[in-house]
């Protein structure tokens, strides 16, 4: 197992009391259309962790791989005046993970989380375990749950 994902796994164990299944994939799992494909599943099914800075603070919004973000819903949710993707300094410094591998929990700052309610749809999704070749199921609820975070619409 990848250092990053082994430490994903022992975090969410320690942090969490939650032990992960961690796939990972060589030909790796960048985008999510790659992830669906990779595990077998629907690109629906794909947990994207996204990081936007909505004003000045940084908030991790998990969206359906199936759809794109709302930056102007992200900011209604979190009352601020305005939100964009953050830059990958910015990811890395807010979750503590590099684009393309963050996880929807075990961030090293604390900040807010949105799910994306058309996750809810599924019996399992599939969220990044540390990398970008590196995968975990969950229920959507646990998720949801695990992640304190609030379901609402951020689709566009």
């Amino acid at each position: 197992m990848h250092e990053r994902a082994a430490e994903f796994v022992e975090q969410a164990r320690e942090q969490y009391g939650v032990d992960v299944d961690v796939h990972e994939f060589d030909d790796g799992t960048k985008t999510a259309r790659d992830a669906a494909d990779a595990i077998g599943c629907d690109v629906a099914q794909i947990a994207s962790s996204i990081v936007v800075v909505a004003d000045d603070d940084p908030v991790v919004v998990v969206t359906s791989g199936a759809n794109r973000v709302d930056l102007q819903k992200v900011a209604v949710y979190v009352d601020a005046s305005d939100a964009r993707m953050a830059e990958a300094d910015e990811v890395k410094e807010a979750t503590g993970w590099s684009i393309g591998g963050v996880p929807p929990i075990c961030h090293a700052r604390d900040v807010p989380v949105l799910v994306d309610e058309t996750l809810l749809d599924h019996d399992e999704v599939w969220a990044a375990a540390g990398t970008p070749d590196a995968v975990w199921p969950v229920a959507p609820d646990r998720l949801r749950d695990l992640a304190d975070a609030e379901a609402v619409d951020v689709a566009e």
